[in-house]
């Protein structure tokens, strides 16, 4: 039997393991992907760590399995059943594998189903030089987009979700996003693109305020050298005394989330992204959302397949530039500095992104030094 690289969580506990696995044979209705390009998600990095939610939600019986689920590659097998994929087409890879008998699925929420399966979590992942995948949640990438920016649209369409919201409706606003994380930094850019009138970003990090204000936020402020009063007084100060019409919370900290219903005029929009460390939180009920009219946009994962078209079109156009979050590369058998890229602090660094393919990553490293010109 064929054998391939990857990179495997092999015991509950840090880290993880290179190791030779056998090329898998995709299902009837999957297909077989060679890896081009693959991208290390917080999620993976919790993994990596294992801690209470890895152990929770995958558990130490599911081990071993392959890490990864942020791709880009070239269909190389398909499933007796599969028709809309074709060996040699250059996809990337929707992370939740929606069943279509879920309620929320018939009514067009794919994304939320109680049945819903994840890759990289509830099967084996990307991490590899070859991965299987449902033929459901494949998505044709423009040719025009290379592997290290394909690989990156499944957080991406995190961040364009966060953005647009169900409306759509942000051009000509004003808008607060919280964090310095990758998700943050993107959403900063779709923000930009799609004509959001002005970006006021709260982070903590240095370096990544810097990407921050390359990928188009107006107007900053340090959250770990402000109080909430500065902040809110900030945001008032830049908005004639209202408010954002619409306020991004993508870190889930109690301070982030006071600040985003503080921060959002009345009538306006929270879009919850972060996730906390401990739930339920206090919140301010009446004031923050009941006496405001506020609506609020809970986010998991991107809404399938609608982000993932805008996001094709944007990138294919060069109406978004995510480069500046790409800042660092590897070769895949060097996982071990991507995530210590991931986890060291202070943040130096934001989206990492690894290659099984020597070649492919130095053709990758040309092209981006070429962009960031």
């Amino acid at each position: 039997m064929a054998s391939m690289q990857a990179v495997v969580k092999t015991k509950p506990e840090y880290g993880a393991e290179p190791q030779e696995k056998p090329i898998p044979k995709p299902r009837p209705d999957w297909v077989l992907v060679k890896v081009r390009a693959t991208s290390i998600c917080g999620t993976d990095v919790h993994i990596y760590k294992w801690d209470p939610w890895s152990a929770q939600r995958i558990g130490a019986k599911a081990l071993p399995q392959i890490l990864g689920h942020e791709v880009a590659g070239e269909v190389v097998e398909v499933g007796p059943h599969c028709k809309r994929i074709k060996v040699g087409d250059y996809i990337s890879a929707e992370t939740h594998i929606y069943d279509p008998g879920d309620l929320t699925s018939m009514l067009g929420a794919l994304h939320v189903g109680r049945n819903m399966k994840i890759l990289g979590v509830d099967y084996d992942g990307c991490f590899a030089e070859y991965f299987a995948l449902p033929e459901s949640i494949c998505w044709p990438n423009d040719p025009a987009i290379p592997p290290e920016i394909a690989t990156i649209q499944e957080p991406l369409g995190n961040a364009c979700y966060a953005v647009l919201g169900e409306d759509a409706d942000v051009a000509g606003k004003t808008m607060v996003i919280t964090g310095d994380g990758p998700i943050s930094l993107f959403a900063i850019g779709v923000a930009r693109s799609v004509g959001v009138a002005k970006i006021i970003h709260f982070g903590k990090y240095d370096a990544n305020m810097e990407i921050a204000r390359r990928m188009g936020a107006d107007l900053q402020m340090h959250t770990n050298q402000t109080t909430g009063k500065e902040r809110l007084q900030f945001v008032l100060d830049h908005t004639g005394g209202n408010g954002v019409d619409i306020a991004l919370e993508m870190v889930g900290s109690p301070d982030s989330i006071q600040d985003c219903f503080s921060m959002v005029r009345k009538a306006g929009r929270v879009t919850a992204f972060g996730i906390a460390a401990e739930s339920p939180l206090p919140v301010d009920y009446n004031n923050g959302i009941v006496f405001k009219g506020c609506q609020i946009h809970g986010i998991n994962g991107r809404k399938i397949f609608d982000t993932w078209y805008r996001n094709r079109n944007l990138l294919a156009n060069g109406r978004l530039d995510p480069t500046p979050v790409i800042t660092d590369m590897f070769l895949l058998s060097d996982y071990a500095k991507g995530f210590e890229k991931m986890t060291e602090r202070p943040r130096k660094s934001a989206k990492v992104v690894l290659f099984p393919a020597k070649e492919e990553f130095e053709a990758a490293k040309k092209r981006l030094a070429a962009r960031k010109k």
